[in-house]
């Protein structure tokens, strides 16, 4: 049972609960109040409403959907829903609503419904509620609103121009033009600028007119474009004298609004709730100073506003320990020749201080010296270390010494110049030895080297030499401080010079040459160096028995005097780059490199060098030209000294006119025309003639000749121009080839009878010979001459055993005896028989002989000789006669028939038989 009740006591509150979830669920309430207003100042719509008491004391969360709309517009320009809890206060609900578009433009309505957020159902709308906008009203002209005339860089903005009842709005326009959307109806019109800008337009005037043209029916407007304020940044307060407080603060950057939109600044106190009363001035910086009274701890806050926003700062601080000191003033000095003491005035009466010394030397270096104040009336500071004679700038400033907060302002800077003393160190010196007769003419030169100090007022200069070895009086002689060099003439022997500096204390050390005695130096030969972008690298072989280097040259080699410069080295050096404002490109620097030993210097090596070398002054100067068919050679002269770089070679182009050129050996060279060039090079600058090869005859050319430095060479302008001459030697061979040919052929035509006699005879058939009328004695088809057939007129026959051999060629003598030596044999004549009978007379007359030779037979038959001739006729006519050689007993046997031989052995010696000549042979019948 009691199980039961407990059950029914749980169920019972469950049910509670689920009817009154249900019944909210499906229970609405509708808003009973609603209205609207607007603060045009800040263009806001303000809206209240309220609910059913019920739902208040239920305090249900609830739900309300807020929808806006416009006069001319239909749809809904804003939704937003708006969620509360309700109490049981019974004020009614508000929402703020911000309008883009300036609230006068337009009447403005407004609705609202209501939702439990424990329900899903909306609650029926409620009746618009509407603020009316000037619209409506009864104007006298037409209107431009918003009527603030201020617009945030940056923003966009609408605005409205509203016409009387009526009329319509025909133009509404900007000035400057920039980029807007244009909206209007019938007596509304809009302008909506996106992004406004400051560069654009600083400010900008709105133009509307009606549809009429009246005065009334225009209006117009200026709207100034700026920034809200910044926050002010670096603000603090700070006091000197513990009675007033002086605030700073940077004002940030421009607002671009002037006069009364420009901001304002107010300061406050906020543990005495007062307005603090002070002027504030701006430049770079924001002040403003005020009296603190007896109060040591303030919170200070700075607001700065303009139409366009505000923004604040705020400073708390301990007056105590924010103190900063008025700067000293009335500073003075006392000072020897390398201290100062420095005294100052203070206006921080028992304040205790802590000061601060700057001190700024002739070279630039700043030294800052801390020293502590005292309660005096004055205090002070040692500065030690100091050049003598040296002008130093001090100034001082000064903060607390406790409680640090920040320096005080810098005093007036004061110059002190230290007392003199004896200068320090050595001047740098030099000379230069110049031959003369009888002796030499020294140049010396001084300068105050890195080490040396004048340390006065006024410096001069005192020159002494004197001869090494007699010791003898020395000469001195003095200068001023302008006096930089000086000459002197000394003998041949041997010199020590020295030079020191002089002001109103005393002497410096002296600086000490060794001239010495005059001996031949050998010539050294000037070695070539190169310039970089720094200068002119030097370099030199070291040697260990020397302690230091010099290196001389002249800034201005072309110029007398040269201004000789000098440069000292340490003795593990062996190489420098030297450099001078002086240099400049194009000029040739001579440097002569130095060992000392001893204060006495010896030449060493000779360098001659350009900064950087430019292309030569000038071209080579053509003196000669020597041409033939083929080639041409060239002779020039060059200077090579006075140059604007070392003279490398030359270099030869040579082109056909109006062609481009490719001779055989050169190098092609195209010139900015695009023309291109034979280029030869010829890289030994001594050599200066050139000859130029595989030329074509009777061709015109035009050649130059450039010098070429390592800075190059100048740019092609001028041209040579020659004519090679016509070839002769084909001339020659045109002759040879054509003329003479030509000529021969007609001479040979002219007498072809005689030529062709001469060259080319007719040779008869020895068929044909009266040679073979004899008795015919056949081998085969060929007629075959036995020697018996043949009788010769004169026979010379050789008794030697050697003669018998066969002699084919028998060497013919000059004369012929009737005994005679042929060839050292003893030979013998056979005339013809006395008693032959003969048919004719014999006669003197030359006869024509044929001359047979054959193995059997060999003989030369005179042209000229007479067979019938007797001895004695032969005789008396040696010179004429030939000696005929006849050797038949070697040979009778060949033809005899009754010889043993062989048909081949006969059939051999048949092809052995050669005819010599065709003229015929007079046989006489006889048989030897």
């Amino acid at each position: 049972m009691m199980n039961h009740f407990m059950v029914l006591a749980v169920l019972l509150p469950l049910r509670t609960c689920y009817t009154t979830y249900s019944q909210q669920e499906s229970i609405v309430f509708p808003v009973t109040y609603l209205n609207i207003s607007k603060d045009l100042a800040l263009q806001w719509l303000l809206v209240e409403w309220d609910v059913g008491k019920s739902a208040r004391d239920a305090e249900l969360a609830m739900s309300f959907e807020i929808q806006v709309r416009r006069t001319d517009e239909n749809a809904t320009v804003w939704i937003e829903f708006h969620n509360v809890t309700l109490d049981k206060s019974g004020q009614p609900l508000r929402w703020i609503w911000h309008s883009d578009l300036p609230l006068e433009c337009m009447s403005h309505s407004v609705r609202i419904r209501s939702k439990a957020e424990a329900s899903k159902i909306w609650s029926q709308w409620s009746l618009w509620e509407t603020v009316l906008g000037l619209d409506t009203s009864n104007n006298s002209g037409p209107q431009i609103f918003p009527s603030e005339k201020i617009i945030e860089e940056g923003s966009d903005i609408t605005l409205c121009c509203i016409g009387r009842k009526g009329q319509i709005i025909k133009e509404f326009f900007i000035v400057p033009a920039v980029k807007v959307f244009n909206h209007t109806n019938s007596q509304v019109g809009l302008l909506t600028l996106k992004n406004v800008a400051h560069q654009e337009a600083p400010h900008i005037t709105v133009y509307c007119q009606e549809s009429c043209n009246e005065e009334q029916c225009y209006d117009h407007a200026v709207f100034f474009v700026g920034r809200p304020p910044d926050t002010p940044h670096d603000f603090s307060c700070q006091t000197q004298d513990m009675r007033l407080a002086t605030c700073t603060w940077s004002p940030g950057r421009d607002t671009y609004l002037y006069g009364r939109h420009s901001p304002k600044y107010t300061l406050s106190e906020e543990f005495s709730q007062k307005v603090i009363l002070c002027t504030v001035s701006c430049s770079e910086q924001c002040s403003c100073s005020w009296d603190i009274g007896q109060q040591r701890i303030h919170n200070i806050t700075v607001t700065v506003e303009n139409p366009l926003g505000k923004k604040t700062a705020t400073d708390v601080f301990d007056v105590t320990h924010r103190i900063y000191p008025a700067a000293p003033f009335q500073l003075w000095e006392e000072c020897t020749d390398t201290e100062i003491t420095l005294y100052w005035k203070h206006r921080n009466k028992g304040i205790e201080l802590f000061c601060q010394t700057e001190v700024l030397h002739p070279d630039g270096k700043v030294e800052l010296h801390n020293s502590s104040d005292t309660h005096f009336d004055y205090a002070s500071i040692t500065l030690g270390g100091l050049q003598p004679y040296t002008e130093y700038t001090a100034r001082v400033h000064c903060g607390a010494a406790k409680h640090f907060w920040r320096w005080s302002e810098w005093s007036e800077a004061r110059t002190i110049r230290t007392k003199e003393a004896t200068p320090s160190g050595k001047l740098d010196i030099w000379r230069e030895i110049t031959p003369v007769l009888g002796g030499r003419n020294v140049t010396l030169f001084w300068k105050q080297a890195p080490s040396f100090r004048a340390n006065g007022r006024s410096i001069s200069y005192e020159v002494t030499w004197e001869k090494v070895e007699d010791g003898s009086k020395p000469e001195s002689i003095s200068f001023s401080s302008v006096c930089n060099s000086t000459r002197i003439s000394i003998d041949n022997h041997s010199y020590r010079i020295s030079i020191m500096a002089k002001n109103n204390v005393n002497y410096s050390l002296p600086s000490v040459l060794i001239i010495p005695r005059a001996t031949g130096t050998k010539e050294l030969k000037e070695e070539q160096v190169n310039g970089t972008d720094d200068g002119i690298f030097i370099s030199w072989k070291p040697r260990h028995i020397y302690d230091s280097y010099i290196i001389d040259w002249c800034n201005f080699p072309m110029l007398q005097p040269c201004d000789l410069q000098w440069k000292r080295f340490g003795p593990n050096t062996s190489s420098a780059l030297i450099n001078s404002a002086a240099f400049v490109p194009g000029v040739r620097y001579n440097f002569h490199i130095y060992g000392s030993v001893a204060n006495r210097a010896s030449l060493l090596e000779k360098k001659t060098g350009y900064l950087r070398e430019l292309p030569p002054l000038s071209d080579p100067t053509v003196e000669k030209v020597e041409l033939t068919f083929n080639a041409v050679t060239l002779f020039w002269d060059y200077q090579l000294t006075n140059e604007s770089g070392f003279v490398r070679g030359y270099h030869v182009y040579v082109s056909l006119i109006q062609e481009n050129c490719s001779l055989k050996g050169s190098k092609k060279h195209v010139l900015p025309d695009g023309s291109v060039l034979c280029k030869y090079t010829i890289e030994n600058p001594e050599e200066k003639r050139f000859t130029v090869k595989h030329l074509l005859p009777n061709t015109k050319y035009k050649l130059v000749v450039k010098a070429y430095t390592g800075g190059g060479e100048t740019p092609i302008v001028n041209f040579r121009y020659i004519d090679t001459p016509f070839n002769s030697n084909m001339l020659y061979l045109l002759v040879l080839l054509v003329i003479v040919p030509s000529l021969v052929a007609a001479i040979c035509r002219w007498k072809m009878k005689w030529v062709k006699e001469c060259c080319c005879p007719v040779i008869p058939s020895p068929n044909k010979s009266k040679a073979l009328s004899f008795q015919e004695f056949k081998i085969g088809s060929e007629k075959v001459l036995k020697i018996s057939d043949c009788i010769p007129d004169t026979l010379a026959v050789d008794n030697k055993a050697v003669a018998q051999k066969l002699r084919p060629w028998s060497q013919l003598s000059p004369t012929t005896p009737t005994e005679d030596k042929i060839e050292g044999h003893k030979s013998s004549w056979i005339y013809p028989n006395d008693n032959e009978e003969r048919d004719f007379t014999p006669t003197p007359t030359p006869q024509t002989h044929t001359w047979f030779e054959n193995f059997a037979y060999s003989s030369h038959l005179t042209v000229e000789s007479d067979p019938y001739q007797i001895p004695e006729t032969l005789e008396g006519s040696k010179p004429e006669l030939s000696v005929v050689l006849y050797q038949p007993h070697y040979y009778f046997e060949i033809f005899n028939d009754d010889a043993a031989s062989t048909p081949r052995e006969t059939s051999g010696r048949k092809t052995s038989l050669r005819y010599i000549s065709q003229t015929a042979v007079h046989c006489l019948g006889r048989r030897l």
